[in-house]
């Protein structure tokens, strides 16, 4: 069932829950379950889960990686830090996507792209390991050459390119600027492509934002959480995903 989820899309719809544990996080509750709202989200259509296990634990748990392993039929896509303890969990669980990102302490949400050129050497060893368990290793980057050319070399199947600014610069109506990173998106989408990597997109993209992206041919996967945990509230997790489906198609075709 996976493989057929995984490939009857021209383009797939990941969907992040991180923040349903935020949610129960605050309260120190057991509710809501992630790993409940991620079945939601795989009856309401999406192709795969995303979960960012961090380092201080903010929101997903060790536990709760566990009951997603469990009881997902749609394919996971751990997210993690390039650490020992990270590597030992996904070498534990072998889900069927790592993706490896930036994490600082201090920050609210993973800030910008990894930094793979300079850490090119460690980041190639780091990631041997979880492709040899069977895990496609993406990486998580800014829209930049460099750093698409290292994640090539160091053996990623994936890149996921950073859409951050370009949501940033569209809600703060800085329209040039926001045009300016699309195009920038759109070449490095192509080039990534060129290389032979799959190319994936995400972070802050929302109804408003999603179209363009959704739109270039080389993108094969956008990973959305936050937005929409976010439009959950109103109108709850099946028809919040359902209309982010429904655009993505419809900028697509």
């Amino acid at each position: 069932m996976t493989e057929n989820r995984l490939s009857d899309r021209a383009l797939r719809l990941g969907v992040n829950i991180d923040h349903v544990a935020t949610v129960r996080n605050a309260r120190g509750s057991a509710y809501p379950d992630p790993v409940r709202a991620a079945k939601l989200v795989e009856a309401a259509g999406a192709d795969g889960i995303t979960a960012h296990l961090r380092e201080d634990r903010r929101h997903i748990s060790d536990a709760d990686i566990d009951g997603l392993m469990a009881a997902l039929e749609v394919p996971l896509n751990l997210e993690m830090a390039a650490t020992e303890e990270m590597q030992a969990i996904a070498l534990r669980h072998r889900p069927h996507a790592v993706c490896i990102v930036p994490e600082r302490r201090e920050e609210r949400t993973t800030e910008g792209g990894l930094e793979v050129a300079k850490d090119e050497n460690r980041l190639a060893h780091f990631i041997a390991p979880l492709r040899e368990a069977g895990s496609r290793v993406s990486i998580f980057i800014a829209a930049d050459r460099a750093q698409i050319e290292a994640a090539y070399r160091i053996g990623a199947a994936v890149v996921e390119l950073h859409t951050g600014a370009y949501c940033d610069f569209h809600a703060e109506g800085r329209f040039e600027e926001r045009d300016a990173e699309l195009r920038r998106l759109t070449e490095m989408a192509s080039f990534a492509h060129g290389l032979g990597l799959e190319v994936h997109a995400g972070h802050g993209l929302t109804y408003d934002t999603v179209a363009p992206v959704a739109a270039l041919p080389e993108v094969r996967e956008l990973n959305i959480g936050h937005f929409l945990v976010g439009e959950a509230i109103f109108v709850g997790l099946d028809p919040s995903i359902r209309e982010m489906r429904r655009l993505m198609d419809a900028a697509r075709a």
